[in-house]
């Protein structure tokens, strides 16, 4: 296609995108969005003409390319609605919310550079802004015209009548609470446009997909849930089921239209996104499935560079995620509002909810309050959950909205699997070890802490050389972690068995941290684990003697787990109080009874707290909205919320790769620790996200990251330029 004014750009370099083109892109965008969401797609078609035209100011294509850093600001926002009075007036309240706020917040921007702000620390914003006028209109009136909006000349007294309006209605629409959907489509679809530039036409096709789930709709006797009803009148579900009873199954057999899936971990959530994309492949022709963490954009194997670049965005059929990433709907943290219309009205699975934190369920807790007001169908899924969450949950719900599914004694007592054994340390471990080695079994040790994996990984490395031994947790670089988790799964991209650890039938040694937990699919013969919260260690469990058929059920496999510790320090990042009361509840060389988990949950979790976030929550309650309109919250609100103070570091050797790299590659060489460790280390600044430099030394592919040697003396000298 030919696009007209090719020297008025959107984009700076490497891209240059023309904004005629950036504009029909985001009108494409724009009412594919409103047609599925039920908007006017009349309207939503001019506000993403007018979102951008104030580009064409000479201001701002002076500015595009320069290096220096402007002593005034100019939003091209502001400079588009100077253009208004070109569109029906009817519309003009629904234009100024997509357009004026599309990037900032119009009051209190954390730069000041809302339009309210602007007036307020400036002054005359529109002087500034109207610069050399006569000079640009005309190519703004020429790409209207183009794009079909019948605009004549505009002179600078018109343009200064729709800037008092647009001025007027904002100074007035703040006062109100509440969120903008306005707001959130223009912003969904210049996200998606801007991503996929010109290839937002075609991958907008696939986009508001409903899936068809008749997968799931399997049954087998070893499967109990496989064969429970799922039809209900019931909008929402909490389903409580042992490990492998089919909940996964049970779950997505209860939604009805797009899905968001929520796990806490990102090995967790990568295995799921392979599942589900593998189990729905054959009834789903090219169906949209996204996965969205800190590193999805490296996750999605096999995916095009447009599918990896789209994970984050709107309409997808599917999206495999962790709770922290709707969030925002909850802290009206940037983009809020286009995350909450895409969500609405979907239905919700979130997945193993008691593994939160005290503050990461209070946040779940009002996500489902969120959720709820907007009519989605919130489906809840867990092996382990105290009473009294799940009498919160249902309170908030209301139990006459929620089918209740659990599983009758006799199913229980059929997932009786795991002989427990308690052992004192580490020394009464190494016969155990032997002895599994010995009998070609494979051995899974789960520790709490990186650093404790890290020594007992050297340790089983010196007593057994010839033995396969993988080493997986949060401290390594994303690419070395996407890899060793394609290691344990043992599975080839196309889900056959290659023989390597979990997929094994030879002896083979596993040391992990938590990420092993949840929704990972593997089944080893034996665990050796440090003692947790009891709800932790029914999830490790869960990865011994996981698969079921009848060679298998009635056989246990032993599990043995460490004593607690003395020291509170030492317990951490669990309360040493409920660790010992969990390892108290625990039998000692005796079969582990399902059917008694619930009762032993409750003997442990006798009281939760449920730390109140109201104030730190835009959404109420009691159903209020307390956030101005047109505005968002700093996303350091949620950070600091979630204690969250972890950073990206990278290796000497990665630093030229990673100023060179795209997105992707600089993904795949970072690894993430806590600030406290890095703060002193060298950071690379004005690239990327501004990782810090990690000495070559301390950190390995194969042990990970050694905190030890995080520190600016093990630097290596042939780095440093004198």
């Amino acid at each position: 296609m030919k696009y007209i004014c090719p020297h008025i750009k959107a984009k700076g370099k490497p891209e240059e995108t023309t904004l005629h083109q950036h504009l029909i892109e985001v009108s494409l965008a724009a009412e594919k969005i409103a047609d599925a969401l039920n908007f006017d797609t009349e309207i939503a078609r001019c506000g993403a003409i007018l979102h951008d035209i104030g580009k064409t100011s000479s201001i701002f294509q002076s500015r595009l390319n320069s290096k220096t850093i402007p002593r005034t600001p100019f939003r091209h926002e502001i400079a588009s609605c100077f253009f208004l009075s070109a569109f029906p007036e009817n519309i003009h309240p629904q234009l100024i919310e997509m357009v004026i706020a599309h990037h900032k917040s119009i009051l209190h921007d954390a730069r000041e550079k809302g339009i309210l702000d602007l007036e307020e620390v400036h002054g005359d914003t529109f002087s500034l802004h109207i610069k050399d006028w006569n000079n640009w209109k005309d190519d703004a009136i020429t790409i209207l015209n183009a794009l079909g909006i019948k605009a004549d000349d505009i002179s600078e007294q018109q343009a200064e009548e729709n800037f008092d309006k647009v001025y007027d209605y904002c100074d007035e629409i703040v006062q109100e609470r509440g969120f903008s959907e306005w707001r959130g489509l223009l912003m969904a679809a210049d996200h998606f446009a801007s991503a996929l530039s010109e290839n937002t036409e075609e991958y907008m096709k696939r986009t508001f997909q409903t899936p068809n789930l008749n997968f799931y709709n399997r049954q087998h006797k070893l499967y109990p849930l496989s064969e429970k009803n799922s039809v209900s009148d019931k909008r929402h579900t909490m389903v409580v089921a042992c490990t492998g009873a089919g909940k996964t199954d049970y779950l997505f057999r209860r939604c009805k239209g797009r899905i968001f899936y929520t796990l806490p971990f990102q090995a967790s959530i990568n295995a799921m996104y392979k599942r589900v994309k593998s189990d729905l492949k054959n009834d789903n022709l090219n169906l949209d499935i996204r996965l969205l963490h800190a590193s999805s954009s490296i996750s999605a194997k096999g995916a095009t560079k447009e599918e990896k670049i789209i994970q984050g965005h709107v309409g997808a059929a599917i999206k495999v995620l962790t709770p922290h990433q709707i969030a925002a709907i909850a802290f009206g943290t940037n983009g809020y509002e286009a995350m909450l219309l895409d969500i609405k009205g979907c239905d919700v699975i979130l997945d193993e909810i008691h593994t939160y934190t005290n503050i990461t369920r209070a946040i779940v807790l009002k996500i489902i309050q969120v959720l709820n007001y907007l009519d989605c169908k919130i489906h809840i899924g867990t092996a382990t959950m105290p009473s009294i969450l799940y009498n919160r949950i249902l309170d908030i719900l209301g139990k006459e909205n929620v089918l209740e599914v659990k599983l009758e004694n006799k199913e229980l007592t059929a997932f009786n699997r795991h002989i427990i054994h308690k052992v004192d340390d580490w020394d009464q471990t190494h016969q155990i070890i032997a002895t599994a080695i010995s009998k070609n079994k494979k051995l899974l040790v789960v520790c709490n802490r990186v650093k404790h994996a890290q020594e007992q990984y050297k340790k089983l490395l010196d007593l057994y050389p010839e033995i396969p031994i993988l080493l997986i947790h949060s401290r390594f670089k994303k690419g070395d972690r996407d890899e060793k988790e394609q290691l344990l799964l043992g599975l080839k991209e196309d889900g056959t068995p290659n023989g390597n650890f979990n997929t094994s039938n030879k002896a083979c040694i596993v040391v992990s941290t938590q990420v092993v937990e949840v929704s990972l699919d593997i089944s080893f013969d034996l665990m050796i684990t440090e003692a947790a919260p009891l709800d932790s260690l029914i999830q490790r469990f869960g990865r011994v003697n996981r698969k079921r058929n009848n060679d298998t059920i009635g056989k246990f496999k032993p599990i043995y787990v460490l004593a607690p510790p003395e020291d509170e320090k030492e317990a951490l990042p669990y309360d040493l109080e409920i660790m010992n009361r969990s390892y108290a509840t625990l039998p000692d060389n005796e079969v582990l009874q399902e059917n008694e988990l619930q009762a032993k949950i409750d003997q442990v979790f006798t009281e939760i707290d449920f730390l109140k976030i109201e104030e730190h929550s835009v959404f109420k309650e009691d159903g209020r909205w307390t956030i101005d309109k047109l505005t968002h919250n700093s996303k350091a609100i949620l950070l600091d919320l979630l204690d969250i103070d972890s950073v990206n570091c990278i290796c000497e050797a990665d630093e030229d790769a990673y100023r060179e790299g795209n997105t992707e590659t600089r993904s795949k060489l970072t690894v993430n620790t806590r600030y406290y460790i890095a703060k002193n280390l060298n950071q690379l600044t004005k690239c990327g996200i501004e990782p810090f430099i990690l000495p070559d030394t301390a950190y390995s592919s194969e042990f990970g990251l050694d905190v030890s040697k995080a520190k600016p003396e093990f630097y290596d000298t042939k780095y440093s330029f004198l």
